[in-house]
């Protein structure tokens, strides 16, 4: 289990687990729409909620839940299909509650599944969110997450309204070598 202080509110952040199906639901519905536009699935939904516990029993995805005061403030999974043309690629999903977002709780998540795909083998990582989702665009470029594709009126919301998706990645290896040249330069600069 893992913590962080959020503003001096303690928030606990450990795995998905069965029994929190129903915390995770309540999660969910209490995000704006918008915040969900990027998900392939509705997880609003009880029976998308019971699908996504199955495939964490099944190893299919790796999930944390990021607990206040007992309720769900956040969630981040990182997702993997072994049977398809990517296994060498996850996604990477990270979800706030709007009263806990800018105090480095997002950016807990994303590592945390960063560092989980590492030790998985896997090579590349994207994450999807909307356009206008700014805050999380930034929080995973400074991950080492780079725009590779943008996917036009690829969400719709529940009015009908249209919406673009983009598309970052990062390359493992690749984030992982540009760190390890940074951290060399900072030793030789330490000894300098």
């Amino acid at each position: 289990m893992r913590s962080i202080d959020c503003e001096g509110r303690p928030i606990a952040v450990r795995p998905f687990g069965e029994a929190d199906q129903d915390a995770a639901l309540a999660f969910a519905r209490s995000l704006p729409e918008h915040d969900l536009l990027f998900l392939s699935r509705d997880i609003t939904q009880p029976r998308v909620v019971a699908a996504w516990a199955r495939d964490i029993a099944e190893g299919s995805i790796t999930s944390f839940l990021a607990w206040d005061d007992g309720e769900v403030v956040g969630t981040c999974a990182l997702v993997r299909d072994a049977l398809s043309w990517s296994p060498h690629v996850g996604e990477v999903r990270v979800l706030l509650s709007p009263d806990v977002r800018g105090c480095g709780l997002g950016a807990l998540l994303a590592q945390a599944m960063v560092d989980e795909a590492r030790a998985l083998g896997l090579a590349k990582l994207t994450a999807r969110m909307t356009v206008d989702q700014v805050g999380a665009v930034g929080l995973f470029e400074a991950l080492g997450f780079r725009a590779e594709a943008m996917l036009r009126d690829q969400a719709r919301d529940r009015a009908g309204e249209l919406h673009d998706v983009v598309v970052l990645a990062m390359h493992v290896a690749r984030a992982d070598a540009l760190h390890g040249m940074f951290t060399a330069g900072e030793e030789l600069g330490a000894d300098s």
